[in-house]
């Protein structure tokens, strides 16, 4: 335990920590995660206070050109039903958050060539125009520098591209070949002289990681110093390659939000809605070990269940409305509250 509460007090004193020494915390997690949770928590609450912050989350294709083994929507599945919303339809959606209180937005799915830059811009352009007071933030993979310049100049003003793990070997295991590992760090390269505010992130206990993997993503993650950080529990999908793999655990995910919120002070960490779906209370939890980032979602009710990224996805039937004031009510029991901006970044 000595250890343990060395190596993070070293963390909060920013510090920079070495491969061994995460991995010895990420190997003596049972006795280290209290502490960690503590601390954590405390970090957290000295940058943004006791505030989680919400996105409103509009899902608005499932079209993919990729293959990803573990992923739901990946372009051979057919067992899928396929949709993409109209330029008209993430408009409304966008209109319903915002009159609920929303004030980012996360426009994400599929790489789906449909959507040209043309098409993008234009609705970026337009929710701006309705609703100056918002960010807007774009999920929608490896594009080229020109199309994520276009993009900025309509407004965009953040960009998740989760890098999914930071090991290139891995990263060969759970894509197919026409995917590039060092391509998607580039992507995240120019995304961040662009100047958006960037957000990667990877899957906790997918096939094949190891611990040794785990302490290189903090190693990576503090290199690249990403504004936000999306973390979540791999899960399997019955219509993938890796149906029969064994999912990621809430715990090790939990302590991974614990060691990046300690790497990463001034990180927008979310608590996923894969941790949530793993945990009935993963959320919670997360909230509890530095987490203060919640994405309920915004998409029409009619095309929830087709967003299935992997199995047993919570909070598909629920409307928006329900969804925000249960979160709501959730939040509370963790001594933090819900607030409705669009909680920027703080340097």
């Amino acid at each position: 335990m000595e250890k343990c509460i060395e190596l993070i007090d070293k963390l909060r004193k920013n510090t920079e920590l070495s491969y061994d020494e995460y991995l010895y915390l990420i190997k003596n997690r049972d006795i280290c995660k209290d502490y960690l949770y503590k601390n954590a928590s405390e970090v957290r609450d000295n940058i943004y206070g006791k505030k989680v912050y919400i996105r409103g989350l509009i899902e608005f294709t499932n079209y993919c050109k990729n293959n990803c083994l573990y992923c739901g929507i990946r372009r051979d599945n057919k067992n899928i039903e396929r949709y993409r919303l109209t330029k008209e339809e993430i408009l409304e959606c966008a209109n319903a958050g915002y009159n609920l209180g929303f004030r980012t937005f996360v426009l994400q799915g599929g790489e789906d060539l449909y959507y040209t830059d043309e098409m993008l811009c234009e609705i970026i352009k337009e929710i701006k125009n309705n609703h100056p007071d918002v960010a807007v933030t774009l999920s929608i993979g490896e594009r080229s520098f020109e199309s994520y310049k276009k993009l900025k100049e309509a407004g965009a003003d953040r960009y998740l591209l989760r890098h999914e793990t930071a090991d290139k070997s891995h990263y060969e295991k759970l894509h197919p070949k026409e995917m590039d590992f060092d391509n998607r760090i580039k992507c995240l390269e120019e995304l961040k002289r662009l100047g958006y505010q960037i957000g990667a992130g990877f899957m906790v206990g997918s096939p094949y990681q190891t611990e040794e993997n785990l302490a290189s993503e903090l190693i990576f993650l503090k290199k690249l110093n990403p504004h936000m950080c999306g973390i979540g529990p791999f899960i399997s999908h019955k219509d993938t390659p890796f149906k029969n793999e064994e999912s990621g655990t809430a715990e090790l995910t939990l302590f991974m939000l614990g060691l990046i919120r300690l790497t990463l002070p001034n990180v927008l960490l979310p608590a996923t809605t894969a941790l949530g779906t793993i945990d009935p209370l993963g959320r919670e939890k997360g909230i509890k070990a530095g987490a203060n980032v919640l994405m309920p979602n915004l998409s029409p009710g009619s095309v929830r269940k087709k967003y299935m990224l992997y199995d047993n996805k919570i909070c598909t039937g629920d409307e928006a409305a329900e969804c925000l004031e249960c979160l709501k009510n959730r939040i509370k029991t963790t001594g933090c509250e819900i607030e409705i901006t669009r909680g920027d970044y703080k340097n």
